[in-house]
């Protein structure tokens, strides 16, 4: 909570994943870049009070912020669309996020998770492009294909495209939403939600197994252990991202995660 109320504390080095893939974000929410050629993409934003760290690891890696085009986010949640509306108010770039997630994004409905971080979300926007399962956008030369995750929020996407160096090109994937904070009995009664995003999360955790990914990407660090790929990368392994089902297997993970949550309610 201390990096989320003083960012400083949660700053990260910025580095190349691989090829035109970089992490710019800070340790309580990541950031993603990729260099498509003719601008920038940028995956989600982190919070509103961050964004001066994520401007500054973009500098510190050669990509100048306005040269970003377009930001993709994966769900309505102040972590990760926080500083969207300043990014957009600074470089005019299109905001594109999930449909059922437009009126978290737009403030109708006081679902950002910010008065549970004890935060105030006053940074609303109408997202430019609202997405549906399987829609793609193209940036240059990269497409990105939008996949519906929903549970953590209705809207979740995850996101798919190619990534590379010039000589190698692999598939990376970005996560939705995993976390099931938001699908936890207190939670959905609280704001009077379905329980049936539970079974839908589910079944977008098994869809996700179905796709092939090299290049896991985590909404949080600790989801792809982004630290210890940075000292990999470092240390002279330009390969340390590519891993073949780690993305399988954190859709498992993140499946039974939520399965033992509700084997824990029922037992109460």
């Amino acid at each position: 909570m201390a990096a989320i109320i003083k960012p400083w504390e949660g700053t990260f080095p910025p580095f190349r994943m691989y090829g035109n893939l970089y992490f710019v974000g800070t340790q309580p929410a990541s950031v993603h870049i990729v260099d498509t050629g003719e601008g920038l993409c940028m995956l989600d934003t982190g919070y509103q009070h961050s964004l001066y760290i994520v401007l500054d690891n973009m500098y510190r890696m050669g990509l100048n912020p306005h040269d970003v085009k377009l930001i993709l986010l994966t769900h309505g949640h102040i972590d990760h669309f926080g500083a969207a509306r300043a990014l957009r108010e600074l470089t005019g770039a299109k905001i594109a996020l999930g449909a059922a997630d437009r009126e978290y994004a737009t403030g109708e409905l006081d679902l950002s998770y910010a008065k549970e971080l004890d935060m105030t979300y006053t940074e609303t926007f109408d997202p430019d492009i609202l997405l549906s399962d399987g829609d793609e956008i193209t940036l240059g030369n990269t497409t990105f294909t939008a996949i519906a995750t929903p549970g953590h929020t209705p809207g979740a996407m995850s996101y798919v495209f190619p990534v590379t160096d010039g000589e190698k090109t692999f598939v990376a994937g970005l996560h939705g939403g995993m976390g099931i904070n938001t699908m936890c009995r207190e939670f959905l009664d609280a704001y009077g939600l379905s329980y049936d995003c539970r079974d839908k999360f589910q079944a977008a955790m098994d869809r996700l197994k179905e796709i092939h990914v090299d290049i896991f990407l985590g909404n949080h660090m600790q989801h792809n252990d982004t630290a210890g790929k940075y000292k990999a990368i470092g240390a002279g392994n330009q390969y340390a991202c590519v891993v073949p089902g780690e993305w399988i297997e954190y859709a498992e993970w993140a499946k039974q995660n939520m399965l033992q949550m509700v084997e824990r309610e029922n037992q109460r």
